[in-house]
C-alpha cells in the first residue's frame, strides 16, 4: 500500500475507533392531487440558508454568499469557506444549497478537488455537515471526517455538500446528486478559491456512497463541463425500492431508516408519494418523533418495528405499487438510472451487508462494465456496515489520488 493508503489506514482506524431532463418531464406528469399533510423539518436559525427571493435569476451552481468558517475539530491548518449556491430540486425547481469547503493552508491554485458526500441519515437541519461538523452533541458528531485529513494532506480541497437539501429529503438521491454536481460548479466559480481549471473526484459511503454513484451517473448529462476523473463509492444502497422493501417488510433492527427514506421522499414529493395518508396512529407517532432526527434518534425510534407496525401494510405495499410511486422510486435508485459515468469508478461493500441490496451493487456495476467504464470492485472482510467504511476508504482515497495522477485505471470487470 502507498504512503497515502497507509496514513488514510492510520487515521481512519483512529477515527473509527473514537466511534436529467426527460426524468423530471415524467415526473411532473405522473404526480397525482396532492393528498394529506406533509412534516418538514424545523428551520435552521440562521438567516445564511435563506433563499433569496430572486433565486430563480441565477443559473444551478451559481454563487450566492460566502462566509468564512472556522476549521472543525480535528482538522489543522485548514481554512474553510462555506457557500450557499443555486441548485434545483428533483422537478427543476430553484432551491438554495449549502456546502463547506476545507482547503489546506498556502494552497496552490488549480489543486484537485475531492466532493465528499458525507452519511446523513437524517430528517433534522442539523443533520447536514454544514452543522454536524461544528455540533458539541456527541450523537450528531461527524466522527469519520478527520479523515478527511489525508486529502487536505496531499494538497487537495474538500468539498462536503448537504446533500440532502433544505427539506433534508433524505432517500431523494437524485437532489443529492443535483446538489452535489451544482456544490462542484459552486466552487470551482468562486475565485477566491482558485479552482476553476482543477481536477474533480467524487466519494462517500453508504447513503453518501449512493448520492456519490448516482452525481457520477448523471454528470456527464447535467453538468458536462466538470472535469471528473474518477468516483470512489462504498456500500451504496443502489435500489431504494429494494432497500425499503428489504428493512420493512419483516421486523428489522434499522427499519427506522426505511421510514426516514419513505418521509424524505415524501418531502420531496408531497403529490407523488402520500406516505402520510397510509400511517396509522402509531406510525404518525413515529412519524413526529423523527421528524427532526438524525441517525441515532431515527434508529432507535425505529428499532425492530415493520411496515405492518406503522401501517396498513396492504395500503402502503399499494402505495409502493402505484406508477407515480415506482417512477419515482425508480428515479432515485442508481440501478435503474440510464446514465454511466464517463470516468472510472471504485467500488467497496462488505460481502454480508444486510443493510443493503448487494444484488442490485452487481447489476449496476456489470452495466457499467458492459459500458465501457473501468471499474474497481473490492469486497471487504467486515462484520458489518460500518465497518466496511473503514476498511474499504484507504483504497478508495488511493484510486482516487492515482486518478489524479493520471495513473491508468486497472478493472475487475
Amino acid at each position: 500500500m502507498s504512503s497515502l493508503g497507509t496514513r488514510a489506514a492510520r487515521v481512519v482506524g483512529a477515527t473509527a475507533a473514537a466511534l436529467s431532463v426527460s426524468v423530471v418531464a415524467t415526473l411532473a406528469t405522473a404526480i397525482p392531487a396532492a393528498a394529506g399533510p406533509v412534516v418538514y423539518p424545523s428551520p435552521v436559525n440562521d438567516t445564511f440558508y435563506s433563499a433569496p427571493v430572486d433565486l430563480g435569476a441565477y443559473r444551478p451552481g451559481d454563487v450566492l454568499s460566502v462566509r468564512p468558517a472556522p476549521a472543525p475539530v480535528g482538522f489543522v491548518d485548514t481554512d474553510v469557506v462555506q457557500i450557499r449556491y443555486r441548485s434545483v430540486d428533483s422537478l427543476g425547481n430553484p432551491v438554495a444549497a449549502v456546502t463547506t469547503v476545507l482547503s489546506p493552508h498556502h494552497a496552490v491554485p488549480g489543486r484537485p478537488v475531492l466532493s465528499y458526500q458525507h452519511i446523513i441519515n437524517g430528517l433534522g437541519l442539523q443533520c447536514a455537515p454544514s452543522q454536524a461538523l461544528y455540533t458539541q452533541d456527541p450523537d450528531l458528531a461527524i466522527r469519520e471526517a478527520p479523515a478527511l485529513n489525508v486529502a487536505l494532506q496531499q494538497g487537495w480541497t474538500v468539498a462536503i455538500p448537504d446533500h440532502l437539501g433544505p427539506d433534508s429529503a433524505y432517500g431523494a438521491v437524485r437532489l443529492g446528486a443535483q446538489l452535489t454536481l451544482d456544490g462542484i460548479r459552486a466552487v470551482q466559480r468562486l475565485p477566491q478559491l482558485g479552482l476553476a481549471d482543477s481536477p474533480v473526484a467524487l466519494a462517500g459511503y453508504s447513503g453518501g456512497g449512493m448520492t456519490t454513484a448516482m452525481a457520477a451517473a448523471l454528470a456527464s448529462t447535467y453538468a458536462p463541463e466538470l472535469r471528473i476523473v474518477g468516483s470512489a463509492f462504498g456500500g451504496a444502497p443502489l435500489s431504494i425500492e429494494k432497500m425499503a422493501r428489504g428493512l420493512g417488510e419483516e421486523s428489522h433492527p434499522a427499519f427506522g431508516l426505511a421510514m426516514a427514506a419513505a418521509l424524505g421522499l415524501e418531502r420531496e414529493y408531497p403529490d407523488a408519494m402520500p406516505v402520510t395518508p397510509t400511517l396509522n396512529t402509531h406510525g404518525l407517532a413515529l412519524r413526529d418523533s423523527i421528524a427532526n432526527a438524525c441517525t441515532n434518534g431515527i434508529l432507535a425510534h425505529g428499532a425492530g418495528q415493520s411496515l405492518s407496525d406503522v401501517a396498513d401494510a396492504d395500503a402502503a405495499f399499494a402505495l409502493l405499487d402505484r406508477p407515480a410511486v415506482q417512477t419515482v422510486l425508480d428515479a432515485n435508485s442508481v440501478e435503474q438510472t440510464p446514465e454511466v459515468p464517463t470516468a472510472p469508478v471504485y467500488e467497496w461493500h462488505a460481502s454480508d451487508d444486510v443493510l443493503i441490496p448487494v444484488d442490485s451493487i452487481t447489476a449496476t456495476l456489470r452495466r457499467y462494465c458492459d459500458a465501457g467504464v473501468p471499474v474497481r470492485s473490492e469486497v471487504v472482510s467486515s462484520p458489518d456496515h460500518l465497518s466496511a467504511a473503514v476498511i474499504g476508504l484507504p483504497g478508495a482515497l488511493q484510486f482516487l489520488d492515482d486518478r489524479f495522477a493520471g495513473v491508468p485505471p486497472t478493472s475487475t470487470c
